[in-house]
């Protein structure tokens, strides 16, 4: 039997380098007998002999000292069951070995082999956020039929700096496509081959440089481990947080079949077993896989899929688990981002359906900071796919209007909205915006107005804001992680001027919300819908403070004059934003009010003065004293 040297009830799961070596530490209760083999030190062991054979405490954990494993070593367990026994992949490694799927060996990994450059960092404010999804796989290529790999994904953090974003949310690292996923070890095709380290790590340091910082040492990108700190890494470096996207199941180590022998429960959902949450051993391993990406990692935080599932699994243990776990991890990390996506059938319509979720778990609730909240997203799309084919007639502001304010939550930011994001605007689900906004002609003024009224309200509205990758330069292709429908990154570039026209508007929209800091607070009044003028406007301000800011929306298909709205005060207004000035930007026909509106009028509206507006087709005004 392998030596127990090193250790004791604190073990961490899994694999974990020490100065003589290596202790070995997995979950599985069912099993007769398990047995570490692999390459350690250049010695091969792959005989299932007494020497090799794990130690099983009573809590069901097979555990072990490997004398001289270091960095890079290989291995994996072979475990024997009733009646069954077969190689098992550790669930907690940090990287595999590719060759050798599907019962694969791990590469042995240290915590710390990175040389990390963002000591500077200071995760930003949750009210200040502003996110970009993105698939790993999809977001850096430009070839169809291949993935992007996380080191070209890391290469676009300039790119995502000027744009303004300060929250990168990647699409599951981990994730095999199959439902099946390792939550530690991030997927082959996201892999960076040798001959891609090679071609990728000039410009890695080139992006370094350009902050100051000195060339990686030679190897330092070898590791799958290190890929995903380096693509952390330099996103810090530019002031972008990284929030991780945790999904799914994964591959028990169960031998026999046996679900009481595995991470899972027998309750499905969409994507294969959940979480057994009311298992002791499970809600370790999961808060084992937050302090992976919180220490190792150095993620900002994590945004659960589908968390209802396990909620509903089963209830009380569901919910007690997910109180625990936040409060353990908001103890440890207090900046950590806990993005909750909760969908049980509750409508956001109704005051309070999210409330037991981000209230903090001293007032009973589940303690996530964030929630993924559909209720503008359906509203804003509503309006935008009515205009698209009602002519002249009314449109439903009134529902934008009131999916401004989120009921039953202490901040607005305590949602994250969004008009597209990856599961919404997947082939054969809802189209893009500027699909929607034109079936017909993607690229006409119906299509590029709208898309730029959609996203104005979006950075304009409470919540944080999240965009999906390309919606910032009017991608109008439904996404398909398989390498099909990319990113039109050469439309961007110059082949349309479109695309570079939004993505302009979209920069400049971020760099406003990041300029004024009642677009960032609670306070939001609709104060002023017209459905059949297809007008809405609303105010921001900060509560005891001013900073007063208007938005004035029109989806009418021409220019309103001398149209007058309510002001929180007389004066003069200056026009800070107009949507109709990036249309063939500059555009020579701009309309709009010439910097400025003066409100010298009577009250109206219920405030106390009011101005002339020239309000342009389909377009979003901003205004602030």
């Amino acid at each position: 039997m392998l030596s127990q040297d090193g250790i004791d009830e604190h073990t961490p799961l899994g694999a974990t380098i020490s100065r003589d070596g290596a202790t070995f530490k997995v979950w599985a209760p069912l099993a007769k007998a398990v047995y570490l083999n692999g390459v350690f030190a250049g010695a091969e062991f792959e005989k299932q002999t007494e020497a090799r054979l794990l130690a099983k405490d009573p809590f069901g954990f097979w555990t072990g000292f490997q004398a001289g494993a270091r960095d890079g070593d290989r291995y994996r367990y072979f475990v024997v069951g009733e009646g069954a026994a077969d190689y098992r992949r550790d669930p907690t490694a940090r990287e595999l070995d590719r060759a050798s799927l599907p019962n694969a060996y791990a590469i042995l990994r240290g915590a710390s082999t990175y040389p990390w450059h963002d000591a500077e960092f200071v995760t930003p404010d949750f009210s200040s956020m502003i996110v970009y999804q993105a698939h790993i796989g999809t977001f850096a290529t430009r070839a169809e039929g291949r993935s992007s790999n996380l080191l070209e994904a890391a290469c676009l953090a300039p790119y995502l700096a000027r744009l303004g974003v300060n929250v990168l949310q990647p699409l599951p690292a981990d994730d095999k496509g199959s439902g099946v996923v390792d939550l530690f070890s991030p997927d082959f095709p996201y892999l960076a081959s040798a001959d891609e380290v090679e071609r990728l790590t000039p410009q890695i340091d080139g992006v370094l440089a350009t902050k100051g910082f000195g060339p990686l040492p030679p190897g330092a990108l070898n590791s799958a481990h290190n890929q995903l700190k380096a693509l952390v890494d330099l996103c810090h470096i530019h002031g972008i947080a990284v929030v991780f996207d945790v999904d799914g199941n994964v591959d028990g180590i169960a031998a026999g079949g046996d679900a009481s022998d595995s991470l899972n429960s027998t309750d499905r959902d969409r994507s294969g077993l959940a979480f057994a949450a009311w298992k002791e051993q499970v809600r370790r391993f999961l808060h084992e896989n937050a302090r992976f990406y919180a220490d190792e990692v150095h993620a900002d935080g994590l945004r659960y899929d589908e968390i209802g599932i396990l909620l509903s699994a089963k209830q009380e243990d569901g919910w007690v688990f997910c109180h625990e776990y936040t409060k353990r991890l908001r103890s440890r990390w207090p900046s950590f981002l806990q993005d909750a996506q909760f969908w049980t059938g509750a409508s956001f319509d109704a005051p309070d359906s999210a409330l037991p979720i981000v209230a903090p778990v001293t007032a009973g609730g589940e303690g996530l900071d964030v929630i993924q909240h559909d209720l503008l997203r359906s509203r804003i799309r509503d309006a935008i796919y009515a205009a698209s084919y009602t002519g002249h007639g009314p449109l439903p502001m009134s529902g934008v209007a009131a999916a401004l304010s989120p009921s039953g939550l202490d901040h607005p930011w305590r949602t994250v909205t969004c008009v597209e994001n990856h599961d919404l605007v997947h082939v054969g689900r809802q189209q893009r915006i500027a699909a929607l906004a034109d079936s017909a002609n993607r690229r006409s003024w119906y299509a590029r107005s709208r898309a730029r009224v959609a996203m104005g309200l979006l950075l304009t509205a409470p919540g944080i804001p999240q965009l999906f990758m390309g919606q910032e330069f009017l991608e109008d292709k439904q996404w398909t992680p398989d390498g099909q429908n990319l990113l039109w990154w050469e439309g961007f570039e110059g082949a349309d001027k479109a695309m570079s026209d939004h993505w302009r508007c979209t920069a400049d929209l971020i760099a406003l919300r990041r300029q004024y800091e009642a677009l960032r607070g609670d306070q939001v009044s609709a104060y002023y819908v017209n459905d059949n003028d297809r007008i809405l406007a609303f105010h921001r301000w900060i509560e005891g403070v001013g900073g007063d800011v208007i938005v004035v929306v029109s989806l009418a298909e021409f220019t309103r004059y001398d149209y007058r709205l309510g002001m929180p005060g007389a004066g003069v207004w200056r026009e800070v934003f107009n949507s109709d000035a990036y249309d063939n930007l500059p555009n020579p026909w701009v309309a709009g009010n010439g910097g400025a509106v003066v409100a010298d009028g009577p009250p109206m509206h219920g405030l106390p003065a009011s101005a002339a507006f020239v309000i342009p087709a389909n377009s979003l005004l901003v205004l602030t004293r």
